[in-house]
């Protein structure tokens, strides 16, 4: 979804720029070779994952259902995502936007392997899309997403829940 009409868009008509909390979700879209989905930004052509904001109501699992849907084309139960991480750290996860609004992000971080659909990009959010190796990432990445990266390499070494 466009920022424009979002929870946090109406939030924003309210409170100006002052600091926000807004959670969220980011999916890791696993292949059977164990490469990850990436996406690249409409809006400043930087890599990222899959992720977005929740939306009044939504869990969050809903927003990463709702989120891959929207920028990639493909669809996931909820039964079939893991959660294997959060974001919350608000040194590492408060964005100051261009236009000055300012954020602190709380994140449920999932991985994905089972899906229907092609991925294929939106064209509002994302513009391309690419299979990746985690060792490997496209560049430039969004700071979130490679946060997230970090995370999912150490589930993956450890097979624990990861906090950040």
């Amino acid at each position: 979804m466009p920022f424009e009409g979002s929870t946090l868009w109406r939030l924003r008509q309210k409170v100006g720029s002052d600091p926000v909390l807004h959670p969220g979700a980011i999916t890791f879209l696993v292949d059977d070779e164990g490469a990850v989905l990436f996406t690249r930004r409409v809006d400043n052509g930087r890599w990222c994952l899959p992720a977005g904001g929740a939306e009044e109501g939504s869990s969050f699992a809903d927003t990463a259902v709702t989120e891959l849907r929207e920028e990639t084309g493909v669809e996931v139960d909820s039964a079939d995502l893991i959660a294997f991480a959060c974001l919350s750290e608000a040194d590492l996860h408060t964005i100051t936007y261009p236009g000055g609004d300012v954020t602190h992000c709380f994140a449920m971080v999932f991985l994905a392997r089972r899906w229907t659909g092609e991925p294929r990009p939106d064209g509002v959010e994302t513009t391309e899309m690419l299979w990746a190796a985690p060792a490997a990432p496209p560049s430039p990445l969004e700071r979130p997403a490679e946060l997230a990266l970090d995370l999912f390499r150490a589930y993956g070494r450890t097979g624990e829940f990861q906090v950040s």
